[in-house]
């Protein structure tokens, strides 16, 4: 099978912060498969950005190690990478600086009437300034639009604010918060399993779910990011935005249609439905730790606190806690939500848990009777398993086994897995808003986010510490187990 490539408008796309980490490692990568499987039509030009000067050949020497070091040799044949270079331009600028901005300008003229993306892969504090020497050099048309990523704030405080310097010079419409989970495949087969066929959504509710876990488990540590993940921890840089938009995606209402505002509406009300954890009810329902030095597949591997150079901290790099959804589809229905990093594994996945049989034909020779789980992973080796209970094969009576359906899309497809960037960038240049995040979602987002940290905020208790290479701190387990359930943990899917 292959994959159908859809063609997109003739675009200009400006990517603010091009030296850095993410453009190297996915923006310019994701660029270059979609030119290369001829997604980007002739004429198109990517243009980078930054306060580094550089020439333009420099830019494009940059730009082809990362697509080296990124990208499989059998992946880049010379013809594609030679155009891809080809389309390469690159300005020196700086948002607190007047210098460079009326060179971009002249680089845009001539495509006033194309699609044009400006990308901030830059830090949040240069956004509003980035928007403003944008209107100021009337570099906006009506076919503007706006990519910004996370951290989209650091409290519901700060993410209005962003809001509201963005808003100043683009319209929503305009305004693309990339959350890069949004584009995974497997995200996007989630929708398609609930609301393409008729085998899941009549049992998609409290009468027949038992519990929904949702981890995102990294064997990482913070290294480079130390700095900055000391002003952030877990909960803000993966439960806020990806862990929340999974368990939205999990639990909505089926919308009216696949539009961006039907799907961000149900979402909404996914958010807003969330039972709020405050006070002292934050000690009950969430765990936060740090990991301490240990080891992992790599051999041993140092703590938090001698990665960032310290000999405190009170960052939490892991949170388990328990979620409710206070309407009549998920009434009584939990959501186990954990995250950490140093893990004992690298798995993003959502195990949908239906409740056991109300009654057992079966004698105990049988042996035990094992809930069926619906398990979705979204990395690595993207797939899906429901695991379910058959006879073992052969004479003898009537033996049972938990054994799974297992669809696992490499397998299925035969087809690359586009990296979500991809999926992502082609859509803003289509306008297409279905993956993006709405200024209200991400606010009622930390509308139930900033009570918790405000609970651990006043709280004398440290973050509770675990051995790098564990699935976290014993206080997770016990979270779970005390409801008389246990996290889910297979790692062959």
């Amino acid at each position: 099978m292959t994959s159908r490539i859809i063609p997109v408008d003739l675009f200009d796309l400006v990517v603010f912060g091009a030296t850095g980490d993410l453009a190297q490692r996915k923006l310019l990568p994701a660029l270059f498969h979609r030119d290369m499987q001829g997604q980007v039509p002739p004429g198109a030009r990517i243009i980078g950005c930054s306060r580094r000067a550089l020439s333009r050949e420099a830019f494009v020497d940059f730009a082809l190690k990362a697509i080296e070091d990124h990208v499989a040799a059998s992946d880049r044949p010379a013809d594609s990478l030679t155009r891809f270079l080809e389309r390469l331009d690159y300005v020196t600028a700086d948002a607190a600086q007047d210098a460079g901005w009326a060179e971009l300008g002249q680089r845009l003229a001539a495509g006033a009437d194309r699609v044009r993306v400006f990308y901030l892969a830059v830090g949040p504090d240069l956004f509003g300034p980035i928007c403003d020497r944008l209107a100021a050099c009337q570099l906006v048309t009506p076919r503007t639009r706006v990519v910004i990523e996370k951290p989209l704030g650091k409290s519901g405080k700060s993410a209005r604010a962003l809001n509201e310097s963005i808003g100043r010079v683009f319209a929503e419409p305009q305004i693309y918060r990339i959350d890069h989970y949004l584009g995974k495949e497997t995200v996007q087969n989630l929708m398609a399993l609930r609301f393409a066929n008729a085998l899941f959504e009549p049992v998609w509710n409290s009468g027949h779910i038992d519990h929904v876990q949702i981890t995102v488990a990294e064997t990482l540590g913070v290294e480079s990011r130390a700095g900055y993940y000391d002003t952030a921890g877990a909960l803000r840089d993966m439960v806020q935005n990806h862990i929340l938009q999974l368990l939205c995606l999990v639990a909505m209402e089926p919308p009216v249609s696949t539009d961006a505002d039907s799907l961000r509406d149900e979402k909404l009300k996914v958010l807003k439905s969330l039972r709020p954890v405050a006070g002292d009810q934050a000690a009950h329902v969430t765990v936060r730790g740090q990991y301490r030095a240990g080891a992992t597949g790599g051999g041993a591997v140092k703590g938090y606190l001698e990665e960032l150079g310290s000999t405190a901290s009170r960052t939490e790099t892991f949170v388990a806690l328990k979620a409710e959804i206070a309407n009549w589809r998920w009434s009584g229905v939990p959501f186990y939500l954990r995250t950490g990093k140093r893990l004992a594994g690298r798995v993003s996945e959502i195990v949908v848990t239906f409740k056991p049989i109300p009654h057992s034909v079966f004698d105990a020779s049988a042996g035990p009777i094992a809930p069926n789980r619906l398990v979705i992973r979204l990395q690595p080796d993207e797939g899906v398993k429901l695991w379910l209970m058959i006879k073992d094969p052969g004479p003898g009576g009537m033996r049972l086994s938990h054994v799974p359906l297992d669809m696992s899309f490499a397998d299925a497809f035969n087809v690359r897995n586009p990296d979500a960037y991809e999926r992502l960038i082609m859509d803003v240049v289509r306008g297409n808003q279905a993956l993006f995040m709405r200024r209200d979602e991400v606010e009622a987002a930390w509308a139930w986010i900033d009570p918790i940290l405000d609970s651990w905020g006043t709280s004398a208790e440290l973050p509770k510490p675990y051995t790098a290479g564990t699935w976290g701190p014993s206080a997770a387990v016990a979270l779970i187990e005390r409801d008389g359930r246990t996290w889910y943990e297979d790692q062959d899917l």
